[in-house]
């Protein structure tokens, strides 16, 4: 009988000092602060011909090379610099029937003729420094220059020494270099944040210099192997150092936001939605209560409502507070 008096003794009082849900283990909190900072994104691309900046030597006229002055691939030339000097019959008639009209108007006025002979040149794009050496000496040449629309690099030359050619026929490209284009891969999980980014920052291995870029356009296709867009950006390249195929890195930011924080250990996901655990008016108290969060970055989500900054809420062992909760019918 004393033994068991003694036996019922021990298990009322390991009843009585039996711990709560607070009490078997260390509830640690956080506070939801508020943060200014900007989003950063890396990707990578390469350099291209910005295709506005092609130019195609093409001319209006037949005729035979005289002497090639851009006679190597990749030659730098000048607006305006000589190409090519050609003879041409086509130009050499319309230069000697122009020739005819300024005598003939110096006896007699007849400026519709003289304009109709003019306009023959300027059709056929002889160059007008060619038709002032005319009205300035009255005398024609029978060679005539094919120059060079813009500065830049000859990218493909079809002509050489004594060729013939015929109208129309490309006989140069010109790539001007002084703006690239910047083609880069975007993933698809990256479309949304797209927008926000504004400023794009360029570096290249072996080129010390940091490029700035500016968002152009998003190409409407996806590469289905790769499951990536592309993103064109714009680039000032007035020293030449970008060359086309070159790769790059890019690093995009955003403008500076402010941010409502939490650690990813303080959300609970449960039906669809996110919970935090919020401390109460009284010490150990907690209630769920549902949050509208986005993914910030890999360990910290950004509040967008439901808390504010100082809220305190639990960061860990939020499963044991669920279970506390759904017993106490807080959900």
């Amino acid at each position: 009988m004393k033994y068991l008096i003694l036996l019922f003794s021990l298990l009322l009082f390991a009843q009585e000092s039996k711990p709560g849900v607070e009490q078997l283990f260390s509830v640690q909190t956080v506070k939801v602060k508020k943060v200014t900072t900007s989003k950063v994104q890396k990707n990578y691309g390469y350099v291209k011909v910005d295709e506005s900046k092609r130019y195609s030597v093409t001319p209006r006229f037949g005729g035979f090379v005289e002497v090639l002055m851009a006679d190597t691939i990749y030659k730098y030339v000048q607006e305006g610099e000589v190409l090519a000097r050609v003879y041409s019959p086509e130009v050499l008639s319309a230069k000697e029937e122009y020739l005819a009209s300024l005598r003939y108007s110096k006896t007699r006025a007849n400026t519709q003729m003289l304009q109709s002979s003019k306009e023959k040149l300027l059709l056929l794009n002889v160059n007008e420094n060619e038709i002032k050496d005319i009205e300035r000496t009255f005398k024609v040449s029978q060679y005539t220059n094919i120059t060079a629309p813009k500065s830049g690099y000859i990218f493909t030359k079809n002509i050489s020494n004594l060729d013939a050619f015929g109208a129309k026929q490309k006989l140069f490209e010109i790539v001007n270099l002084e703006s690239v284009w910047v083609e880069a891969k975007i993933h698809q999980k990256e479309i949304a944040g797209l927008q926000t980014l504004e400023t794009f920052r360029l570096k290249v291995i072996g080129i010390e210099k940091e490029f700035e870029a500016k968002k152009d356009i998003l190409y409407p296709s996806l590469n289905t192997k790769e499951a990536t867009l592309t993103l064109r950006l714009k680039v000032k390249n007035e020293k030449h150092l970008l060359k086309e195929g070159m790769y790059v890195s890019i690093n995009a930011s955003a403008g500076k936001r402010e941010y409502l924080i939490l650690p990813a250990s303080a959300l609970m996901r449960k039906n669809n939605a996110f919970y935090v655990f919020v401390a109460g008016e009284y010490e150990g108290e907690y209630e769920p209560r549902e949050v509208d969060v986005a993914v910030l970055d890999a360990n910290t989500y950004r509040v967008k409502d439901g808390l504010q900054e100082g809220d305190e809420v639990v960061s860990h062992a939020l499963f044991m507070m669920d279970s506390d909760a759904q017993i106490n019918g807080l959900y």
